[in-house]
Protein backbone atom coordinates (compact mmCIF):
# COMPACT_ATOMS: atom_id res chain seq x y z
CA UNK A 1 0.00 0.00 0.00
CA UNK A 2 2.84 2.65 0.84
CA UNK A 3 4.77 1.85 -2.56
CA UNK A 4 1.37 2.69 -4.06
CA UNK A 5 1.14 6.41 -1.85
CA UNK A 6 4.57 6.51 -3.44
CA UNK A 7 3.93 6.04 -6.49
CA UNK A 8 0.76 8.27 -6.44
CA UNK A 9 2.88 11.26 -4.52
CA UNK A 10 5.35 11.04 -7.33
CA UNK A 11 2.76 11.70 -9.87
CA UNK A 12 1.11 14.64 -8.23
CA UNK A 13 4.33 16.93 -9.67
CA UNK A 14 3.99 15.53 -13.72
CA UNK A 15 0.16 15.99 -13.51
CA UNK A 16 0.89 19.77 -12.98
CA UNK A 17 3.81 20.20 -15.47
CA UNK A 18 1.33 18.36 -18.18
CA UNK A 19 -1.07 20.92 -17.68
CA UNK A 20 1.50 23.43 -18.24
CA UNK A 21 2.08 21.80 -21.57
CA UNK A 22 -1.73 21.26 -22.09
CA UNK A 23 -2.12 25.18 -21.60
CA UNK A 24 0.68 26.17 -23.67
CA UNK A 25 -0.71 23.76 -26.81
CA UNK A 26 -3.95 24.93 -26.17
CA UNK A 27 -2.67 28.85 -26.80
CA UNK A 28 -0.76 27.92 -30.15
CA UNK A 29 -4.03 26.70 -31.72
CA UNK A 30 -5.99 29.78 -30.06
CA UNK A 31 -3.36 32.05 -31.74
CA UNK A 32 -3.25 30.66 -35.03
CA UNK A 33 -7.69 31.41 -34.69
CA UNK A 34 -6.69 34.44 -33.69
CA UNK A 35 -7.90 34.56 -30.59
CA UNK A 36 -4.65 35.96 -28.91
CA UNK A 37 -6.43 36.83 -25.28
CA UNK A 38 -7.66 33.20 -24.70
CA UNK A 39 -4.19 32.48 -25.82
CA UNK A 40 -2.69 34.48 -23.32
CA UNK A 41 -4.52 33.67 -20.32
CA UNK A 42 -4.11 30.35 -20.93
CA UNK A 43 0.10 30.46 -20.44
CA UNK A 44 -0.80 32.61 -17.70
CA UNK A 45 -2.33 29.24 -16.31
CA UNK A 46 0.73 27.47 -17.55
CA UNK A 47 3.06 29.90 -15.74
CA UNK A 48 0.90 28.89 -12.90
CA UNK A 49 1.45 25.64 -13.44
CA UNK A 50 5.02 25.78 -13.52
CA UNK A 51 5.63 27.38 -9.74
CA UNK A 52 3.14 24.94 -8.21
CA UNK A 53 4.90 21.52 -10.29
CA UNK A 54 8.54 22.45 -9.09
CA UNK A 55 7.35 23.42 -5.80
CA UNK A 56 4.91 20.40 -5.12
CA UNK A 57 8.14 18.29 -6.11
CA UNK A 58 9.98 19.38 -3.34
CA UNK A 59 7.84 19.65 -0.55
CA UNK A 60 6.92 15.77 -1.23
CA UNK A 61 10.53 15.36 -1.87
CA UNK A 62 9.46 13.44 -5.18
CA UNK A 63 11.90 15.38 -7.56
CA UNK A 64 13.45 13.09 -10.46
CA UNK A 65 15.31 13.28 -13.30
CA UNK A 66 12.18 12.30 -15.68
CA UNK A 67 10.44 15.66 -13.63
CA UNK A 68 13.27 17.78 -14.61
CA UNK A 69 13.01 16.84 -18.71
CA UNK A 70 9.04 16.67 -18.43
CA UNK A 71 9.38 20.23 -17.08
CA UNK A 72 11.75 21.45 -20.00
CA UNK A 73 9.74 19.82 -23.28
CA UNK A 74 7.11 21.68 -21.53
CA UNK A 75 8.28 25.16 -20.66
CA UNK A 76 9.34 24.44 -23.92
CA UNK A 77 6.32 24.29 -25.60
CA UNK A 78 4.21 26.84 -23.42
CA UNK A 79 7.06 29.69 -22.88
CA UNK A 80 9.30 29.02 -26.01
CA UNK A 81 6.84 27.98 -28.75
CA UNK A 82 3.70 29.52 -27.86
CA UNK A 83 4.43 32.79 -27.28
CA UNK A 84 6.54 32.97 -30.57
CA UNK A 85 3.39 31.60 -32.56
CA UNK A 86 1.12 34.10 -30.72
CA UNK A 87 3.33 37.17 -31.57
CA UNK A 88 4.01 36.00 -35.25
CA UNK A 89 0.33 35.80 -35.58
CA UNK A 90 -0.11 39.70 -34.15
CA UNK A 91 2.86 41.26 -34.85
CA UNK A 92 5.81 39.44 -36.95
CA UNK A 93 3.67 38.17 -39.44
CA UNK A 94 3.80 41.64 -41.59
CA UNK A 95 7.65 41.82 -41.75
CA UNK A 96 8.26 38.58 -44.21
CA UNK A 97 11.67 36.64 -43.12
CA UNK A 98 12.30 39.03 -40.64
CA UNK A 99 9.13 38.70 -38.77
CA UNK A 100 10.15 35.00 -39.32
CA UNK A 101 13.48 35.28 -37.93
CA UNK A 102 12.84 36.66 -34.95
CA UNK A 103 9.78 34.15 -33.88
CA UNK A 104 12.70 31.42 -34.46
CA UNK A 105 15.32 32.75 -32.79
CA UNK A 106 12.66 33.41 -29.72
CA UNK A 107 12.16 29.38 -29.75
CA UNK A 108 15.80 28.46 -30.24
CA UNK A 109 16.91 31.16 -27.43
CA UNK A 110 14.39 29.53 -25.27
CA UNK A 111 15.65 25.45 -26.05
CA UNK A 112 19.36 26.70 -25.48
CA UNK A 113 18.12 28.72 -22.26
CA UNK A 114 16.31 25.64 -20.65
CA UNK A 115 19.14 23.33 -21.57
CA UNK A 116 21.76 25.38 -19.93
CA UNK A 117 19.09 25.39 -16.80
CA UNK A 118 18.99 21.47 -16.98
CA UNK A 119 22.64 21.24 -16.81
CA UNK A 120 23.07 23.66 -13.81
CA UNK A 121 20.31 21.44 -12.03
CA UNK A 122 22.34 18.13 -12.46
CA UNK A 123 25.76 19.57 -11.12
CA UNK A 124 23.89 19.53 -7.67
CA UNK A 125 24.11 22.84 -6.36
CA UNK A 126 21.80 25.11 -4.71
CA UNK A 127 21.81 28.35 -6.95
CA UNK A 128 20.04 31.36 -5.30
CA UNK A 129 19.96 33.30 -8.94
CA UNK A 130 19.49 32.04 -12.81
CA UNK A 131 21.56 32.71 -15.10
CA UNK A 132 19.97 34.48 -17.73
CA UNK A 133 16.95 35.58 -18.35
CA UNK A 134 14.55 32.42 -17.22
CA UNK A 135 12.09 31.65 -20.44
CA UNK A 136 8.55 32.19 -18.02
CA UNK A 137 9.68 35.35 -17.42
CA UNK A 138 10.43 36.21 -21.33
CA UNK A 139 7.41 34.85 -22.24
CA UNK A 140 5.34 36.80 -19.38
CA UNK A 141 6.46 40.31 -21.11
CA UNK A 142 5.13 38.87 -24.01
CA UNK A 143 1.87 37.40 -23.00
CA UNK A 144 1.15 40.47 -20.15
CA UNK A 145 1.97 43.10 -23.57
CA UNK A 146 -0.72 40.93 -25.53
CA UNK A 147 -3.50 41.53 -22.43
CA UNK A 148 -2.84 44.96 -22.03
CA UNK A 149 -2.55 45.75 -26.05
CA UNK A 150 -6.09 43.74 -26.51
CA UNK A 151 -7.79 46.03 -24.11
CA UNK A 152 -6.44 49.41 -26.30
CA UNK A 153 -7.56 47.91 -29.28
CA UNK A 154 -10.97 46.64 -27.56
CA UNK A 155 -12.02 50.09 -26.63
CA UNK A 156 -8.90 52.77 -27.51
CA UNK A 157 -11.44 55.48 -25.49
CA UNK A 158 -11.34 53.56 -22.57
CA UNK A 159 -14.63 53.27 -21.26
CA UNK A 160 -13.47 50.18 -20.13
CA UNK A 161 -14.90 47.47 -17.30
CA UNK A 162 -11.15 46.93 -16.56
CA UNK A 163 -9.37 49.64 -14.84
CA UNK A 164 -6.04 50.56 -16.65
CA UNK A 165 -3.24 53.01 -16.46
CA UNK A 166 -3.94 55.86 -19.00
CA UNK A 167 0.23 56.54 -18.96
CA UNK A 168 0.67 52.33 -20.19
CA UNK A 169 -2.38 52.23 -22.52
CA UNK A 170 -1.23 55.69 -24.28
CA UNK A 171 2.12 54.11 -25.41
CA UNK A 172 0.70 50.25 -26.41
CA UNK A 173 1.08 51.60 -30.32
CA UNK A 174 4.44 52.32 -29.28
CA UNK A 175 5.30 49.09 -27.54
CA UNK A 176 3.70 47.71 -30.31
CA UNK A 177 6.16 48.95 -32.84
CA UNK A 178 9.24 48.48 -31.39
CA UNK A 179 8.26 44.73 -29.95
CA UNK A 180 10.22 42.87 -32.24
CA UNK A 181 13.26 44.32 -31.23
CA UNK A 182 12.46 43.58 -27.80
CA UNK A 183 11.70 39.96 -28.58
CA UNK A 184 15.26 40.10 -29.98
CA UNK A 185 16.53 41.37 -26.49
CA UNK A 186 14.94 38.84 -24.88
CA UNK A 187 16.39 36.29 -26.92
CA UNK A 188 19.57 37.41 -25.91
CA UNK A 189 18.87 37.74 -22.59
CA UNK A 190 17.73 33.98 -22.12
CA UNK A 191 21.25 33.14 -23.55
CA UNK A 192 23.65 36.05 -21.75
CA UNK A 193 25.65 35.13 -18.67
CA UNK A 194 22.94 37.56 -16.58
CA UNK A 195 21.88 36.41 -13.56
CA UNK A 196 18.17 36.72 -12.34
CA UNK A 197 16.79 36.43 -8.75
CA UNK A 198 15.38 33.02 -8.08
CA UNK A 199 12.48 32.82 -5.64
CA UNK A 200 12.49 29.41 -5.46
CA UNK A 201 14.86 28.68 -2.54
CA UNK A 202 14.26 32.07 -1.21
CA UNK A 203 14.81 31.98 2.89
CA UNK A 204 13.67 34.50 4.95
CA UNK A 205 13.26 35.30 8.91
CA UNK A 206 10.11 36.62 10.57
CA UNK A 207 10.89 39.97 10.21
CA UNK A 208 11.27 39.54 6.39
CA UNK A 209 8.74 37.12 5.99
CA UNK A 210 6.61 39.70 7.30
CA UNK A 211 7.50 42.50 4.99
CA UNK A 212 7.59 39.84 2.13
CA UNK A 213 3.37 39.05 3.19
CA UNK A 214 2.65 42.93 3.21
CA UNK A 215 4.60 43.49 -0.40
CA UNK A 216 2.16 40.61 -1.44
CA UNK A 217 -0.76 41.66 -0.90
CA UNK A 218 0.03 45.22 -2.08
CA UNK A 219 1.00 43.52 -5.51
CA UNK A 220 -2.31 41.26 -4.91
CA UNK A 221 -4.31 44.46 -4.66
CA UNK A 222 -2.72 46.14 -7.51
CA UNK A 223 -3.20 42.92 -9.70
CA UNK A 224 -6.94 43.01 -9.11
CA UNK A 225 -7.73 46.77 -9.72
CA UNK A 226 -5.43 46.50 -12.96
CA UNK A 227 -5.14 42.96 -14.04
CA UNK A 228 -3.43 43.10 -17.40
CA UNK A 229 -1.29 46.41 -16.61
CA UNK A 230 0.05 45.27 -13.60
CA UNK A 231 1.30 41.76 -14.64
CA UNK A 232 2.97 43.98 -17.70
CA UNK A 233 4.71 46.45 -15.23
CA UNK A 234 6.10 43.03 -12.84
CA UNK A 235 7.90 41.52 -15.47
CA UNK A 236 9.01 44.42 -16.99
CA UNK A 237 10.98 45.75 -13.82
CA UNK A 238 12.03 42.03 -13.04
CA UNK A 239 13.53 41.61 -16.56
CA UNK A 240 14.92 45.18 -15.92
CA UNK A 241 16.27 45.21 -12.41
CA UNK A 242 18.39 41.76 -13.53
CA UNK A 243 20.18 44.26 -16.43
CA UNK A 244 20.73 47.31 -14.38
CA UNK A 245 22.02 44.75 -11.82
CA UNK A 246 24.62 43.62 -14.10
CA UNK A 247 25.83 46.91 -15.76
CA UNK A 248 25.55 48.31 -11.72
CA UNK A 249 28.32 45.30 -10.54
CA UNK A 250 30.44 45.85 -13.90
CA UNK A 251 30.68 49.64 -13.59
CA UNK A 252 31.60 49.30 -10.10
CA UNK A 253 34.71 46.88 -10.90
CA UNK A 254 35.67 49.32 -13.67
CA UNK A 255 35.67 52.23 -11.03
CA UNK A 256 37.78 50.34 -8.49
CA UNK A 257 40.38 49.59 -11.27
CA UNK A 258 40.35 53.01 -12.37
CA UNK A 259 40.60 54.15 -8.87
CA UNK A 260 43.57 51.85 -8.33
CA UNK A 261 45.43 52.49 -11.05
CA UNK A 262 45.40 56.52 -10.60
CA UNK A 263 46.08 55.56 -7.15
CA UNK A 264 49.27 54.08 -7.97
Amino acid sequence: MSGKLKKGIYIIPSLFTCGNMVCGYLSIISSIDGNFTKAAWLLILAISFDMMDGRIARITKTTSEFGVQIDSLSDLVSFGIAPSVMMYQLVLNTMGKTGMAVAVLFVLCSALRLAKFNIKINDNVIHNSFMGLPAPASAGLLISFILSYELFISDPGQSLTYKTIPILMKNMPLFFKIMPVVMVILSLLMVSNIPYISFKNLKLSKPKAFRLLILIVLILSLVITFPQNIIFILFSIYILLGGFAYVAKYWRILMKKKWRKYGN
